[in-house]
């Protein structure tokens, strides 16, 4: 049997406790989220079992594989995203989501160079909550920390369709194809900067009432 499939098959017997305090994690978010504005969606996951293993058996550049112990190293084995309607919305629920979980990592993403158009998103690296690795669930199969990404609605549909189309494809991109795809994401940066200034003038501020309400 090779180390691959050892570490595929550790793994597969720990998904179910991971798919069951995904789902623990997901509600977890919701009630700590619950009534909160401009919030579009809250959703948590396991990491898919070949995603796990292609990410487990990764080598740098010298072929040396880059994780030791990858049930212990690998931190996005749950990943939890909120997605939110407007740029601002980001800090806004930061705020909020950081008086409920403490974090070790915070990564704002982004491309390297103002000149670039690619990945945006705010990531976290947390510590699973007390209340979600509890009842049924192995404790030793849940790892000790999730990875909670924040992203607006454009960032997250980006990312998406670049995953699927980059990740998966069957070939490497042409250059072209390269371009088409920073002009995407161009294109998502563009609809995120302007309805964030929409926004900004005819939302009403969350700390006050709207006209609407008032005139009620």
């Amino acid at each position: 049997m090779t180390a691959g499939s050892d570490i595929r098959n550790e793994y597969i017997e720990r998904y179910p406790d991971l798919v069951e305090v995904a789902g623990k994690l997901q509600s977890f978010l919701k009630g700590a989220l619950s009534g909160v504005d401009r919030v579009d969606s809250i959703t948590a996951r396991a990491k898919h079992p070949d995603r796990y293993l292609a990410k487990a058996i990764k080598v740098d550049d010298d072929g040396v594989r880059k994780y030791t112990n990858p049930k212990f190293e690998i931190q996005d084995q749950i990943g939890a995203r909120i997605t939110v309607f407007y740029l601002s919305d980001v800090e806004r629920i930061r705020l909020h989501i950081v008086r409920y979980l403490r974090f070790i990592e915070e990564s704002p993403k982004s491309p390297d160079s103002d000149s670039e158009f690619g990945y945006v998103g705010l990531h976290f690296i947390m510590p699973l909550p007390d209340d979600v690795v509890s009842g049924d669930v192995d404790v030793s199969a849940a790892p000790e920390f999730f990875e909670l990404q924040i992203k607006t609605l454009f960032q997250h549909a980006w990312s998406e369709c670049h995953h699927d189309l980059g990740y998966k494809s069957i070939r490497t991109l042409t250059s072209d194809e390269r371009r088409k795809m920073a002009f995407t994401a161009a294109q998502a940066w563009g609809a995120d900067t302007i309805f964030e200034g929409l926004s900004q003038t005819l939302v009403p501020n969350d700390n006050e009432p709207s006209e609407i309400a008032q005139a009620h």
